[in-house]
């Protein structure tokens, strides 16, 4: 671990951002230039006095989990995250089957997001971050881990996962998942997207008989409707937008014109994200 340099690199980025840019609110000019110490944490969900020893050149070897966090909280490049672990003295994540560094393009355009539910995720439908409202309409689905954490998994698995769809469009969500992930499996060709395949072709018949239908469609745009447990039924229009690696895109849930969902929407903001709401029930 090169605490030195280590010290350096992370201030230096940290001067380089601005509030704007992490979708924090700006407080007019500032004595320093960049965010302060105590936002970084925060966006990294990290102690403050521990960044900031970290900064010092004090602190004890940050966990690959703490770097993942630093990584989205400074919005590094990969090639800036690689070099974060290097100097961090980890090895840095294999690119070829790590999918949790989140394009800062994608993040940059979510931090500015926060009147529709949107969110960050894999070509394999893993979601790596969300904003408020996409955890107050989804909850949040940023914890999950294994083959739990990928949306077309759960939809085929756990029965729960279609209770919040309207009966009548299963058979359509079931068709475009399936196809969807077609199309990203043949594009990755690797070991995590077969074994996703081969997990699902073993537990749901109902998968099995949709694959071999060999339906290929990227999900672009599409309409969604949702039965939201404390406003009722959101209908969302549903766009893509894909990084240039095309392996993560960003998700976003536009209420539909003609409507009560903007309504919803505005009440859903004011109550807070899923999550937090049940923890205190």
């Amino acid at each position: 671990m090169d605490t030195r340099q280590l010290a350096d690199f992370l201030r230096i980025r940290r001067e380089e951002l601005s509030p704007v840019d992490v979708g924090l609110p700006g407080t007019g000019r500032r004595r320093t230039p960049g965010l302060r110490r105590e936002e970084v944490a925060r966006l990294a969900d990290i102690s403050t006095d521990y960044y900031t020893r970290l900064e010092q050149d004090r602190a004890p070897q940050p966990s690959p989990g703490v770097l993942r966090a630093i990584t989205r909280a400074l919005r590094l490049t990969l090639d800036e995250r690689d070099h974060l672990f290097r100097l961090a003295g980890h090895p840095p994540p294999d690119r070829r089957r790590s999918d949790d560094h989140v394009a800062p393009g994608l993040l940059s355009v979510l931090d500015r997001l926060t009147d529709v539910p949107a969110q960050v995720m894999t070509d394999l439908g893993v979601t790596l971050v969300q904003n408020d409202l996409a955890r107050a309409v989804f909850g949040d689905l940023t914890q999950l881990r294994g083959p739990t954490g990928t949306v077309v998994y759960r939809w085929f698995t756990d029965p729960g996962a279609r209770a919040g769809y309207p009966v009548q469009d299963h058979a359509k969500e079931s068709l475009a998942l399936v196809a969807d992930l077609r199309a990203a499996a043949a594009r990755r060709d690797d070991a995590q997207a077969r074994g996703l395949v081969n997990r699902l072709l073993r537990a749901s018949p109902e998968f099995e008989a949709l694959w071999n239908l060999h339906s290929v469609e990227v999900m672009r745009r599409r309409r969604k409707r949702i039965r939201h447990p404390e406003v009722g039924l959101l209908e969302l229009d549903c766009q893509m937008l894909l990084d240039e690696e095309r392996t993560q895109l960003l998700a976003l849930f536009s209420p539909a014109a003609g409507t009560p969902t903007a309504e919803r929407l505005t009440l859903l903001a004011c109550l807070g994200p899923l999550p937090t709401r049940r923890a205190a029930q």
